[in-house]
């Protein structure tokens, strides 16, 4: 497994080609907008070479029988999904953010059991070139990011009817070595922390749509890629003179980008899906309801943050002991429990696919992701309500610091008289970061929207519920 140090070496080593704020990002690992993502990354190494977190962090590999990172490993039990979530909650923990590497490991888990009953189908070989590939990913601990969601264009026509062909990515030439992919692939998290992209289908694919229906993996500095970050809340405050406090996490972040594919070569060693149709909807389900099993892990260690935060700030205030207060304090851990008792159940009903790798329990799963689409919203509510107006009207950080104005805000801001005036801004910049600022992107919108909208599971809901058997349990009772 890499070091923490090596990861962040091989990155250097490759050359992404993005742009942010209108210009050429040259130093990518180095960039202040990307490095507190690229820390976050690097947790997921930094941890797994703590002997108090092996058990969560690391795993035996089913391909080759070593010691790999938990995060290329491709689930062998129910315990082993029980495990992810226990480890994505600590990460949520150690980070107060997205960490970004679950969604490769999501990914992984879904083209494996997929590409199996695919070639099982249709006498394709894209198991064996998957197997290959992750065990490069698992031998040289490769961070992989997970590439699923299309820009869609014109949501009411199917992939091959759009105006413009290029706002699904498909293959646009087909040779004897490989495909030619162009298209983009939208809110990819992780991707310039990563060193390969794992592309599935954006969703269920029918005749007619053969060539958006294609899986592959490639470097992420492929020839052909662009990337351009996106924007989020607060982001320049990382590029002020004074931004230790007004960035409320001042190591840790997230980021997402648009990735552009470009007449982009894929090796047919790499490919996993093309032009296989009816399999494409097995893969968006089954990645859908991994990631949808992970945010009952990541979003609940980023809350376990938020509740703590919270707490101080109304330590801070002198307002703890207010029954109010306390009842409040207590809903936001009820919420925020239930989300990690989601994920748990999903996992500890899993069941191996035909492929041998588990499966959690899909409906379940979905339950899962319904109640983070409401739950981190109210918790964020309840943290802003505590917190009070200073939260977003305290002074900056370089107000702070100007001898000027520094005796009025150190005076002024003051809470209980115990508690220095600079660690209660620090507090509320946390909150803000959490709940408005960058932190906020993952917590919030993308517990809305990661892994599909709330829509996406209430269809899956009802596919899964299995009403025709509740409605017989009815009849036997009711003896009709």
């Amino acid at each position: 497994m890499m070091t923490k140090e090596q990861y962040i070496a091989s990155l250097r080593e490759l050359h992404l080609n993005l742009y942010r704020f209108g210009e050429r990002v040259e130093d990518v690992v180095d960039d202040p907008i990307v490095r507190p993502s690229l820390n976050s990354f690097a947790a997921t190494y930094e941890l797994a070479e703590d002997p108090q977190y092996e058990d969560l962090m690391c795993a035996t590999s089913s391909l080759t029988g070593r010691t790999i990172n938990r995060f290329t490993h491709l689930h062998q039990s129910t315990d082993d999904l029980i495990k992810k979530v226990k480890m994505q909650r600590l990460l949520g923990q150690k980070t107060a953010a997205c960490f970004q590497r679950c969604v490769g490991l999501d990914a992984a888990n879904a083209v494996f059991s997929t590409t199996y009953e695919t070639d099982a189908a249709c006498g394709t070989a894209y198991h064996e070139n998957f197997k290959r590939f992750w065990t490069d990913v698992q031998d040289h601990d490769w961070a992989v990011d997970g590439a699923m969601t299309d820009v869609k264009g014109d949501r009411g026509l199917p992939p091959s009817q759009q105006a413009d062909p290029d706002l699904f990515l498909h293959v646009v030439e087909r040779t004897p070595d490989g495909i030619y992919v162009t298209g983009a692939k939208a809110h990819q998290t992780g991707y310039l922390n990563s060193h390969y992209v794992l592309v599935m289908p954006t969703l269920s694919m029918r005749q007619g749509d053969e060539d958006y229906a294609v899986s592959f993996a490639c470097p992420t500095d492929a020839p052909g890629i662009t990337l351009i970050l996106g924007r989020q809340s607060c982001d320049t405050r990382k590029l002020e003179q004074y931004n230790d406090i007004d960035v409320g996490n001042k190591l840790y972040g997230g980021h997402e980008v648009l990735v552009i594919f470009d007449h982009v070569f894929i090796p047919n060693e790499r490919i996993f899906l093309n032009g296989e149709t009816a399999f494409a909807g097995m893969m968006v389900e089954r990645f859908a309801g991994y990631h949808r099993q992970s945010y009952g892990g990541c979003k609940v260690g980023v809350g376990d943050v938020l509740i703590g935060a919270t707490a101080l700030a109304t330590e801070m205030a002198g307002c703890a002991k207010a029954s109010h207060v306390k009842d409040k304090l207590i809903e936001m851990v009820h919420l925020n429990e239930t989300l990690y008792c989601c994920g748990i159940a999903c996992s500890s009903q899993g069941a191996p696919t035909k492929a041998g790798n588990y499966l959690i329990d899909l409906l379940l799963a979905n339950v899962c992701k319904q109640n983070v689409t409401r739950f981190p919203y109210e918790i964020a509510r309840l943290a802003q309500d505590l917190a009070g107006g200073l939260m977003v009207t305290q002074p900056s950080e370089a107000d702070y610091r100007n001898p000027a104005t520094h005796d009025y805000i150190e005076k002024y801001l003051k809470g209980v008289a115990s508690v220095p005036t600079e660690d209660r801004m620090r507090v509320l910049r946390l909150i803000e970061n959490l709940t408005m600022g960058t932190a906020a992107v993952g917590y919030l919108p993308e517990s809305m929207h990661g892994a599909g909208s709330p829509q996406a599971q209430r269809i899956m809901i009802a596919r899964q519920a299995n009403m025709d058997r509740k409605k017989e349990l009815a009849r036997t009772i009711a003896r009709i």
